[in-house]
């Protein structure tokens, strides 16, 4: 409703912790592009800036400790936060910072998207971070959101075959022996359909969609993180916020499926398109 004075009802607040993407495709631009189209009040911690494009990262300039727990402070003090996303990461001492400031603030709907490999699936960190990752942020996780390279790194596993579904299915009920709540794991295929699997702890569910023949495809797991974040901020529970947010990252993937925006990798699109 919008009166004489502007909006009646205030949007959801919601927070992500993540990088920042000079190429505007992922990190905390993908989030804070999607909370604007979802009608939220994006805020951002920034853990990371990088110079990069489509095509690579050239440079990553990470912020100290201190600033990191400087700004979690600054937002979560006076703001606060409904619901909240990790991204990009990268170091040991800030997955520790990050992990007691949400639990000296008592954070709730907390999504962890462990931005672990790159855009073309390889492992971008040591040993360190996959451990710290399962100590200090799975626990506090109420969904966790790997695709199918992350997952073989955390559970230091080999890489599982996309369309070995049953398979997806146990290593996500791993993640969630491990500490997260609950785990949504993407990328799994079945013929023409990608199919995300999501364990809550007792069921196993199939969330699909079909399969669209494009590259431009980075920062589609934030979009997706982000989208249950509103989801879950505006009170829904946490399997519509999945299936929303799922719903949601494949008409984004569709909106710039067919751009050359630059020379590699292109962006996911999170408008909604008039009927």
């Amino acid at each position: 409703m919008v009166t004489k004075q502007g909006f009646a009802d205030m949007p959801p607040k919601v927070l992500t912790i993540a990088g920042s993407d000079s190429g505007g495709a992922a990190g905390l631009q993908a989030d804070l592009r999607a909370w604007a189209m979802l009608g939220a009040y994006g805020m951002s911690v920034v853990t990371a800036v990088t110079a990069q494009n489509s095509v690579s990262v050239e440079r990553v300039q990470y912020m100290s400790p201190e600033f990191v727990a400087d700004q979690l402070d600054a937002v979560l003090s006076d703001y606060g936060a409904v619901a909240i996303k990790t991204g990009f990461i990268g170091q040991t001492d800030l997955i520790i910072t990050i992990s007691a400031k949400l639990q000296q603030y008592g954070c709730q709907n907390i999504v962890i998207d462990p931005v672990l490999v790159t855009h073309r699936g390889q492992p971008i960190f040591a040993e360190a971070v996959r451990i710290h990752y399962l100590r200090y942020l799975l626990p506090l996780a109420d969904l966790l959101t790997p695709n199918v390279m992350e997952t073989a790194v955390l559970l230091n596993s080999a890489i599982p075959d996309p369309s070995d579904l049953h398979r997806l299915a146990h290593l996500a009920a791993e993640l969630h022996r491990l500490g997260a709540k609950n785990v949504l794991l993407k990328g799994g295929r079945d013929g023409e359909d990608v199919v995300d699997i999501f364990y809550d702890g007792r069921t196993t569910h199939e969330l699909r969609s079909p399969y669209i023949e494009t590259d431009n495809t980075h920062g589609a797991g934030d979009t997706l993180s982000a989208a249950v974040c509103v989801a879950l901020a505006r009170g829904e529970r946490l399997n519509t916020a999945v299936y929303l947010a799922h719903q949601f990252t494949h008409q984004a993937i569709l909106n710039g499926a067919n751009w050359q925006l630059g020379a590699g990798h292109g962006p996911v699109f999170p408008v909604i398109r008039d009927a």
